[in-house]
């Protein structure tokens, strides 16, 4: 492993786990702007980060270390899977031992143990939660392995960085099947992060949560913790989506020196798609829980057309 590719990698990290909350400031504070509300400040979530930490935890006294151990680890799987998304470089050490099946399985392993530790307490709020997560995630997955398969018929490899380098380091080539995997992409983007139309972040009602449900129970640094990794996802899907459809100013591995100009075009690339994040939050309702199935199996059909798309057209 050269110094390069460390650096590369090791900043990935940090601009990852530095940005994340900026990011979903950003974005409610367009939401506010949007909805004619006094916006927060672009440093709240720092803020209640913060707050956070600095209190005590009050645990459940038939809470089992397992529901101890689940904020670590989802914010661990959340910072693995920031890691292996080529955001800066293509020159990253642990590309090669994670592709995008394996990216798949974070999300997914982060998922059981959160809804496993918000059933551990045993109260209905948490249980609720849980099922509702697992049902999400379970129509969810199978669209995003089907837009991630789409990408990687292209470059013919589930590695994030040969996608990358195959859609932004050649010559020019319109790929018509990505547009019907951009949308069932976008789709599964505002299921897996709570974004409305499926769930609404900022809501409390116990007919209506999914993601609040999980994590009733913790407070201090467990769920400043968990909040973090809630701000790392999306962080790492709109990273995903800008590696799949907007990978241009990515640096390649030859070109350390790229990386000077890669960090400011990610964050312009983040501030428009957090603007429209907050745009289609704004312009839509919240759906009924009984619709979300649907929703996603829209999406899932999207990606399977954008497969079938590419696979006619390469004839």
């Amino acid at each position: 492993m050269n110094w390069a590719g460390a650096l590369s990698q090791l900043l990935e990290i940090v601009l990852a786990i530095l940005l994340a909350p900026v990011l979903t400031g950003w974005v409610n504070q367009w939401r506010a702007w949007l909805q004619n509300r006094s916006a927060p400040s672009l440093w709240l979530p720092y803020r209640q980060l913060h707050k956070l930490f600095v209190k005590e935890s009050v645990i459940a006294d038939n809470a089992s270390r397992l529901f101890r151990a689940a904020p670590y680890i989802v914010f661990g799987c959340m910072v693995l899977a920031c890691a292996i998304i080529p955001t800066l470089s293509t020159d990253l050490p642990l590309a090669p031992a994670a592709d995008a099946i394996a990216l798949v399985g974070l999300f997914a392993l982060a998922r059981v143990f959160i809804s496993l530790a918000a059933m551990d307490v045993g109260t209905s709020f948490g249980t609720l939660g849980a099922r509702r997560e697992m049902l999400i995630g379970f129509l969810a997955e199978p669209a995003l392995l089907m837009v991630l398969f789409s990408a990687s018929l292209i470059s013919k490899s589930t590695s994030l960085t040969t996608i990358v380098e195959t859609l932004a380091h050649r010559e020019f080539a319109i790929y018509p099947g990505l547009a019907f995997a951009g949308i069932a992409f976008t789709m599964v983007s505002l299921a897996e992060n709570a974004r409305v139309p499926v769930d609404n972040p900022a809501t409390h009602l116990e007919l209506t949560m999914i993601h609040e449900a999980l994590i009733l129970e913790y407070s201090g640094r467990h769920l400043a913790l968990i909040e973090w990794a809630a701000s790392l996802k999306l962080f790492a899907y709109s990273c995903i989506g800008l590696a799949l459809f907007f990978p241009w100013g990515v640096a390649e591995a030859q070109a350390p020196l790229a990386m000077l100009l890669a960090m400011p075009a990610l964050v312009f690339k983040l501030a428009i798609g957090g603007f429209l994040l907050a745009l289609l939050e704004a312009l839509s309702a919240k759906m009924r829980i009984f619709r979300v199935p649907e929703f996603l199996a829209a999406a899932f059909l999207l990606a399977v057309i954008g497969m079938l798309v590419h696979l006619l057209l390469a004839r």
